[in-house]
């Protein structure tokens, strides 16, 4: 499954983007609306793309598909990860398609765009669009109606997506940054920066704008291709040549307590797993598993060493390879950990456990710069003040009747992070992607805010209202549920169906109300 990572720029994809930008220089300076039809062309070559990035991906994915089938210990968690990227592509492709065909009905009317469809309803309604020179439309569904933030929105929040999936590969990721980028733009007519979603959009006629929005298609695809290549080739990336065997010591902490126990592992790398190697520490054979643990005792620097016998597949004959290790034991100290994270924040109750080894709760005491502290159920309730940046906790502990010092230890302090905006059906949650019309009108489905089923914090965040678009009609819902006339609506869409969950806002616990990303769904 090897191959490049990153594929050329084609003579093709040369050319497209030689006579897109000689257009738009040509429209810019207000040349007859007549040039908008070389547009055409240049959307007619986008979509040729467009299909070999779709004949490309089908036989990445089937070759995925296969390759998972014979190795799935080996490719499933990169295999899912495929998926995934599929799922989340075709969603965006599919909001680009819905954005495109909603500029043509503008343009054209509803029954000329139908007509376009042909006879299967397979054919792209966007081409060959009769009100191409229409300067006004595009400006007003993108900008005037809001859908193009909304549209900013979603590359956003897919261009990260794939930007973190390539975080080992900094040329790709570099290149999905710059191909999906929706950083501020130029305004020719009012000269000055503004908006993404303004300087793509605004004077633009529908020919030009259709176009652009078929480039983005374009990006869409040639992002997939990649990050399944991408994806394949990290299945052999754990892969290693062995020419060598080494005996390695991984012990569970080098330190240890007075009174507690040290833990090491000892393996042989590159055995073969059909045989047992046999462990000695100091002349004695441990256990097959090559566990081993001592009493900590006295109090120092701790050294000891063995050799691991196994046998040479080459000649059949036992060898033996040597290593050795140390530990220290030490005096009892003051051990803090916070339950949550490894930091402090401001506004929210941190909890932490704090004790010392022999020493019992009751005679453990916690004091706290910059931040108010009590004790509840069993652990400390930490409290930074709302201009606290840093926060010292000291504890101290009372040995043979006088209170000693433990130690202390600073954490940062930072604001509760911003969830992530979930549609909750019955046991499943989506934050994006395909659902079924079931899961989507099921009674009890409601939005959530929370920080994922892998998030380190479980905050209760409240829904205080959201927005739906459906065939881009936005309506507003109070609360987390969808509302009647939301229901009806949604009950009426047709497989393939956009719908996307906006302007949702929820409050955290510490009272302050935020804006989340837009969920956006396809009903399949």
């Amino acid at each position: 499954m090897g191959g490049a990572k990153n594929c050329p720029e084609t003579p093709r994809q040369k050319m497209i983007g030689m006579m897109y930008l000689v257009l738009t220089a040509m429209l810019a300076l207000n040349v007859s609306t007549d040039i908008l039809n070389g547009f055409t062309l240049v959307d007619d070559s986008l979509h040729s793309s467009i299909a070999a990035s779709d004949s490309r991906n089908a036989k990445l994915y089937r070759d995925f598909q296969a390759a998972n089938a014979d190795n799935p210990e080996k490719t499933q968690e990169w295999y899912d990860k495929a998926k995934e990227v599929q799922v989340r592509a075709d969603s965006l492709y599919n909001f680009i398609q819905n954005f495109k065909e909603q500029i043509a009905i503008l343009a054209d009317g509803k029954n000329k765009v139908n007509a376009r469809r042909g006879e299967n309803g397979d054919e792209d309604p966007t081409r060959r669009i009769e009100g191409n020179s229409n300067l006004d439309v595009t400006a007003q569904y993108a900008i005037n109606e809001g859908h193009g933030a909304e549209l900013k929105e979603i590359v956003a929040y897919y261009r990260d997506y794939a930007a973190g999936l390539a975080e080992q590969d900094a040329e790709l990721r570099n290149s999905i940054q710059q191909n999906l980028a929706t950083e501020r733009g130029w305004n020719a007519h009012e000269k000055d920066s503004c908006d993404w979603e303004v300087a793509i959009f605004e004077g633009m006629p529908v020919g030009a704008s259709i176009t652009i929005l078929t480039k983005m298609q374009n990006d869409v695809r040639a992002t997939e291709s990649e990050l399944i290549q991408y994806l394949m080739d990290r299945t052999d990336a754990g892969d290693l040549r062995v020419n060598k065997l080494n005996a390695y010591v991984i012990p569970n902490s080098n330190y240890v307590i007075r009174g507690g126990k040290y833990s090491a592992q000892i393996i042989l790398a590159a055995i073969d797993s059909t045989q047992r190697p046999e462990y000695y520490i100091e002349g004695q054979r441990i256990n097959d598993q090559g566990l081993y643990e001592v009493a900590a005792t006295g109090v120092g620097l701790k050294k000891y060493s063995g050799w691991i016998a196994y046998q040479n597949p080459a000649t059949g004959e036992m060898e033996n390879l040597p290593f050795q290790s140390e530990y220290s034991v030490g005096e009892p100290s003051v051990t803090i950990s916070n339950n949550d994270l490894n930091i402090m924040y401001r506004g929210y109750d941190n909890k932490f456990s704090i004790s010392v080894p022999g020493v019992s709760n009751d005679k453990v005491k916690v004091s706290v710069n910059g931040a108010s502290v009590h004790q509840s159920a069993g652990l400390w309730i930490i409290k930074p003040g709302d201009g606290a940046k840093k926060v010292t906790i000291s504890v101290s502990a009372e040995l043979d009747g006088r209170m000693q010092s433990m130690g202390s230890k600073e954490y940062r302090v930072k604001a509760l992070p911003k969830p992530g905006a979930y549609f909750k059906s019955g046991e499943n949650e989506y934050s994006d992607g395909n659902i079924s019309r079931g899961a989507l009108l099921n009674s009890g489905a409601h939005v959530i805010a929370s920080y994922g089923p892998d998030g380190l914090l479980d905050l209760p965040f409240q829904i205080t209202s959201f927005k739906v678009n459906i065939n881009g009609v936005l309506t507003e819902a109070r609360g987390n549920k969808f509302t009647r006339d939301q229901l009806d609506r949604l009950g009426k869409l047709k497989m393939g169906a956009i719908v996307v969950i906006t302007d949702i806002r929820a409050k955290g616990p510490d009272g302050k109300e935020t804006r989340l990303s837009p969920i956006p769904l396809s009903l399949n």
